[in-house]
């Protein structure tokens, strides 16, 4: 099981969507528990970006909802960390 790292752009980014969107909050928290159980859960459907965003992996997280994140490794004892940045729908993060 990946740490996962809340990153304060996702923290806003986070709160301003789900303020839009109240019941997409439960379905994100879910998303997030299976991101750091399983990265690459093919029902995430996570994948390398492109581009400017070109170090970084995204996953879905409901029809118009993604969430970009990057995976460094932890210094102090080698577990994996899930950092996730940025949330909101694909023309937003992307």
């Amino acid at each position: 099981m990946s740490k996962i790292v809340v990153s304060n752009k996702f923290k806003r980014a986070f709160r301003k969507f789900t303020r839009r969107n109240t019941q997409l909050q439960a379905k994100i928290e879910k998303v997030i528990t299976k991101l750091s159980e399983d990265t690459f859960d093919p029902a995430l459907a996570t994948h390398k970006l492109e581009g400017k965003l070109a170090d970084l992996l995204g996953c879905s997280c409901g029809y118009d909802c993604r969430i970009v994140f990057a995976i460094k490794t932890d210094p102090k004892n080698d577990k994996k960390l899930i950092i996730l940045l940025d949330i909101g729908i694909h023309d937003e993060v992307y």
